[in-house]
């Protein structure tokens, strides 16, 4: 049986008085109590290994650059080649399937990316790059590369590892699934924390659980906000939030590739261009590089040859680092005429707000220290989930995991706040399902549990059940799981 709170004498010789109003907060903090512990418990395993996989992530750009310097890098010379001849002298070294596009070197001492599809021993998926000295015209290798990221072998391993653990789209889910949660995890660990901040500000001379709770809080309260980021930004990739921004007409425009055309979606190949291109066709790519200047797109870009006689030539800026360089004009191959162009200002706001969003989550906007701070919340979070199981472990005295948070606490929530707070919630799970069809799931089976200890408790003659959830400030929240313990207290029986 349940005990009591401990009053003071002063309270106990007061008259009875009728029950206590429940504030609102007091009504909504066991709820949040225990929705955290059971998200943080579930969750908390798909979370670690979107953490470790986006730990190394973020640490691949820099590694990238060590293992693949050769191909990556030359020495800086006087003056490089015009861009046809050293597309021709990456297709003498590769005869093999067709140009999909180039990548101009960058900067003095880059290499010139060509990208070749339709490469056999190539994922479709991905093309095949050559690496031609700008200077020289001296092929440097050729590499496998992922999309429009630009990613070489080894970040595309650990990124598609990230993504969907190479299981394709069954794989992606636990992904998104990790993404729709951890805002709501981190949220309510957040609440819970500044709800009891003063008394767990003291850690000096703690030790044991009250320690670790004090550590896993206070690292939780700084990170939380990180966490909330990428949470939001990973669900740029979810399906259900492109439909959105596609119903709300917030899309991100392209050129149109038909000469004249309206801004409309360039055909892709693994997100790279054209696959029936000719890099020579029409006017040439030296000219088509120059109109591209002529309209202000500086380096870095990115030529897609078209994909049939009826197509132009589109030129895109890539840079995904801060500021942002987004512009790409249409070039007729007949004459080399700009026939569409699309600027990074015309944008649609949450077309922007989702480059952002994405750019910074990988760690390409503001590049190294966009990495490091990726690491440290992937490293943070890891820590936030041993600490929180460690808790969970020590709530049953260091030899097994404590019992779980009551449940009913939803009962006592009041309906002026509950009613609103589920009609939200139906909301937000009907935009991301992987939100709300684990919440209804939840919701069903606790009530079914909660039915059935009650019937339970009456049938034993206590009050089981339902009624273990008690009012606020009892020893269940004075040891719970504040700041974001996934294993919150319960008062010893």
């Amino acid at each position: 049986m349940t005990t009591a709170p401990s009053t003071s004498a002063d309270e106990a010789t007061q008259p009875p008085t009728p029950a206590r109003q429940r504030s609102g907060w007091s009504t909504l903090r066991p709820l949040i109590l225990r929705l955290h512990f059971y998200a943080g418990v579930v969750v908390a395993p798909f979370l670690l290994v979107a953490a470790l996989t986006g730990l190394l992530y973020a640490a691949s750009f820099q590694a990238e650059k060590i293992v693949y310097d050769h191909e990556l890098t030359v020495p800086v010379g006087d003056r490089e080649l015009p861009i046809s001849e050293q597309v021709a002298a990456a297709r003498k070294a590769h005869p093999e399937g067709t140009v999909s596009a180039i990548r101009p070197s960058p900067e003095a001492g880059a290499t010139t990316r060509v990208m070749l599809s339709g490469v056999a021993d190539v994922d479709p998926n991905h093309t095949l790059a050559v690496f031609v000295d700008p200077y020289t015209g001296e092929v440097r290798g050729a590499l496998e590369q992922y999309g429009s990221s630009g990613a070489l072998p080894l970040r595309t391993w650990i990124d598609e590892f990230h993504r969907d653990l190479h299981l394709g789209e069954t794989g992606r889910l636990y992904s998104e699934f990790a993404a729709s949660w951890l805002w709501v995890i981190a949220g309510g660990g957040l609440v819970l924390w500044f709800s009891r901040r003063r008394a767990l500000r003291k850690i000096r001379g703690t030790s044991g659980r009250r320690r670790t709770l004090s550590l896993h809080g206070g690292i939780g309260a700084w990170a939380a906000v990180g966490f909330v980021f990428l949470s939001a930004t990973g669900l740029t990739w979810s399906t259900y939030i492109a439909d959105l921004r596609a119903s709300l007409g917030q899309e991100t425009p392209a050129v149109s590739a038909a000469a004249g055309g309206e801004h409309a979606e360039h055909g892709t190949a693994g997100g790279t261009g054209g696959t029936g291109g000719d890099a020579a066709h029409g006017v040439g790519l030296d000219r088509v590089l120059a109109a591209a200047r002529a309209e202000r797109l500086d380096n870095p870009v990115e030529i897609v040859p078209p994909a049939d006689a009826a197509s132009a030539y589109v030129v895109k800026q890539i840079q995904r680092s801060w500021p942002e360089k987004q512009d790409a004009v249409a070039v007729e191959p007949a004459t080399g005429q700009v026939t569409d162009v699309v600027r990074w200002a015309d944008y649609p706001v949450l077309a922007k707000l989702s480059r952002w969003g994405i750019d910074l989550h990988t760690g390409s906007l503001f590049g190294l220290p966009n990495q490091i701070a990726l690491m440290l919340l992937a490293a943070s979070l890891v820590l936030l989930i041993l600490w929180g199981y460690r808790m969970w472990w020590q709530r049953g005295r260091g030899s097994s995991f404590g019992r779980p948070i009551p449940r009913g606490a939803w009962q006592q929530v009041p309906p002026y706040i509950l009613v609103p707070l589920l009609a939200a919630i139906a909301v937000l799970g009907y935009f991301v399902p992987l939100l709300g069809i684990p919440l209804a799931a939840f919701l069903a089976v606790d009530i079914v549990l909660g039915e059935i200890a009650h019937r339970r408790g009456r049938k034993n003659g206590g009050g089981g059940g339902t009624g273990e959830v008690g009012g606020t400030g009892g020893a269940e929240e004075a040891g719970g799981a504040e700041g974001g313990e996934p294993a919150g207290a319960v008062r010893t029986p």
